[in-house]
């Protein structure tokens, strides 16, 4: 299934016209309900941007957080209106209407005017959006003329304004969607070799089903992370107190014999930095894969495997890059996740990075200006590499 045939905002004719647009919102706050973290906004300004320009009437809506179906003052887009309003120098009406789409919010959006932006209350107000309820999804439309969805990280979720509202409005979606798409999609349809997947995190169980799906598709695959235990340990190596899932370790004796009569590059760690507990001043030291003493954790990857590791990257082309290689909220376990940004930083191919703590990695270690594209979307991301549908894509028109 191509995602990349699907109309965009640009397919549109929205000049005069009222364009929903699902966004994603969903910011970071703190205890006074300031935004921590503005990033999810500053991503969607291209598509509020373009329609402002070309005179449509802009109607906002996403959710945050989980407000469980009913409205919660603190779960207000009242501070998400102020930040857009700040980052485009243009006032946002913002709806503030607990039923999302009460009869203010319907005069408000009969009243827009071209070039003017509206924001909907947080959508999660309303219990139907979870369940994808058209009586909801009808309302919604009714707002506008138009649907375009931006919103990447709820692509993967069949919610009243992600999906529901596209069954009917002409629909389209945004720049960042678009970009999503096309950066993952091409890496995953058509990359330029070799192509190199790298995957971390704790558990094997999270990450089954992208590695099958990028088996068919890689060159190599670097194995990293909590995950890489479980693969140690199906081949017979002392892993002392790491993490370990017992019930994959078949899976994981699999997947590596499916690697090898594929002709898949199957990259595990040679070396691991190991502390007795689980302490960011945890004392620590560096042992070859299978020699983890039985009173100890492996938290890191260790230099040869950095070493090992980034000499792959220097190769490739094509690089998508998911998880963490160690404890990386931990300074001294986090070099092994700093060395493979690095090296993906310094690469001349086209570097992935597939959302969630990867992202919140390359981000914090600075690296994030030297990616080629940096995945909005945790769940929508690990659902599109592992080759599911994406409801609030695949709903869509194609051109």
């Amino acid at each position: 299934m191509s995602l990349l045939n699907k109309k965009t905002v640009e397919d549109l004719a929205v000049e005069n016209k009222r364009v929903l647009v699902r966004c994603d919102f969903n910011v970071p706050m703190n205890s006074q309900g300031e935004i921590t973290d503005d990033i999810r906004i500053r991503a969607a300004l291209p598509t509020i941007q373009y329609l402002v320009k070309n005179n449509a009437a802009v109607i906002l809506m996403s959710h945050l957080g989980r407000p469980k179906g009913e409205a919660d003052p603190k779960y207000s887009l009242a501070p998400v209106a102020k930040r857009i309003s700040e980052l485009i120098n243009q006032e946002i009406i913002f709806a503030d209407d607990d039923m999302v789409v009460g009869e203010k919010t319907k005069a408000l959006a009969k009243g827009l005017k071209a070039g003017e932006v509206m924001l909907l209350q947080n959508v999660r107000y309303r219990k139907e959006e979870e369940k994808n309820n058209p009586e909801f999804s009808k309302e919604l439309a009714a707002l506008g003329d138009l649907f375009v969805n931006d919103a990447f990280g709820t692509a993967h979720r069949a919610h009243s304004s992600t999906a529901g509202v596209a069954e009917f409005l002409p629909s389209a979606m945004g720049y960042l969607i678009e970009k999503e798409v096309n950066f993952m999609g091409k890496a995953l349809e058509n990359p330029e070799r070799p192509f190199v997947a790298i995957l971390g995190g704790a558990k094997v169980s999270d990450k089954i089903g992208v590695i099958e799906n990028l088996m068919d598709k890689v060159d190599a695959l670097i194995i990293g992370g909590g995950m890489a235990y479980t693969f140690q340990k199906a081949q017979g190596y002392e892993i002392g107190q790491s993490l370990l899932e017992e019930d994959k370790i078949q899976l994981a004796l699999d997947l590596i014999k499916k690697a090898k009569d594929k002709n898949i590059e199957l990259l595990l760690p040679m070396d691991t930095v190991v502390a007795k507990e689980f302490k960011a001043d945890a004392e620590h030291t560096t042992v070859k894969a299978g020699n983890v003493p039985s009173d100890a954790m492996g938290l890191d990857i260790g230099i040869e495997t950095i070493s090992l590791f980034s000499e792959k990257i220097k190769q490739a082309k094509t690089i998508i890059w998911n998880g963490p290689m160690g404890v990386f909220e931990m300074p001294a376990f986090a070099v092994g996740t700093k060395e493979v940004a690095r090296a993906m930083a310094e690469s001349d191919a086209t570097t992935i990075i597939g959302g969630g703590d990867s992202a919140a990695a390359v981000e914090q270690l600075g690296f994030a200006d030297k990616m080629t594209h940096i995945s909005t979307g945790g769940g929508a991301s690990l659902e599109f590499l592992e080759g599911k549908v994406l409801p609030g894509i695949d709903v869509l028109e194609n051109k």
